[in-house]
């Protein structure tokens, strides 16, 4: 996947493409809220293999029920194609934990 910065005008974009996260030019960063630390944990399983699949891996902390999330491709300097994906990746999990 694509290792090179995102393009200004995409940056500037990324607030609207993915709700629920903060950008602030070089990362983006999200809190994800459980039903408890079961399900973190669990989401945070499934969130390590596909960073393993696409060699990019977050930087996160969890308390409780609680993941909080910063992505950037520090090999880049900044925010790429891969923080995208993962981002997307992870909204994804996270709607279909609370969906079960």
């Amino acid at each position: 996947m694509d290792r090179s910065l995102l393009a200004p005008d995409e940056v500037a974009g990324l607030d609207a493409l993915l709700p629920g996260w903060s950008c602030d030019g070089a990362s983006l960063t999200r809190e994800f809220t459980f039903a408890d630390f079961a399900e973190a944990f669990r989401f945070m399983v499934s969130v390590a293999e596909i960073a393993e699949s696409l060699g990019h891996h977050p930087d996160w902390s969890n308390v409780w029920n609680r993941v909080s999330v910063s992505l950037t491709t520090h090999s880049a300097g900044g925010l790429t194609r891969l923080d995208l994906a993962l981002a997307e990746a992870m909204d994804e999990i996270a709607e279909e934990r609370s969906s079960d």
